[in-house]
């Protein structure tokens, strides 16, 4: 009877295999959809591979940017501004291109009116800040 009482041991599991945490990544199918929308010709798998290469190379060196000039603010989070100084150094916005113009000229107007204030009906602004 006390043989029954006791509690057989598991076998453990040798070595289980931990997987890394991956990093996330941009879709492949959203960068060939935005890079088929700008060659409007046809491109090789090879020249595809090395487009989603540097474009993850590109996300990545403006992911550490922000990070960057959030940090030398002293903020935990990165805010629009930082964006805009990250974009008036890459050349993108200048006082003739502003950051307003760029957003209404290449997102859609959905994207328009979370980014850009702008007045309605009972004196009230949206997006709230």
């Amino acid at each position: 009877p006390l043989q029954l009482l006791q509690s057989k041991a598991v076998p453990k599991r040798l070595q289980t295999s931990q997987k890394k945490p991956r990093e996330p990544q941009v879709p492949m199918s959203l960068i060939k959809e935005i890079f088929r929308h700008f060659v409007k010709m046809p491109v090789t798998r090879d020249a595809f591979k090395i487009v989603e290469k540097c474009s993850h190379r590109y996300f990545k060196q403006l992911s550490d940017d922000l990070e960057a000039y959030s940090h030398h603010a002293g903020r935990k989070t990165v805010e629009m501004a930082d964006l805009e100084v990250l974009m008036r150094r890459q050349g993108l916005v200048t006082d003739k291109m502003p950051l307003n113009v760029l957003i209404e000229r290449y997102l859609p107007l959905e994207y328009r009116k979370l980014l850009i204030p702008i007045a309605v009906s009972g004196n009230k602004v949206i997006p709230c800040k």
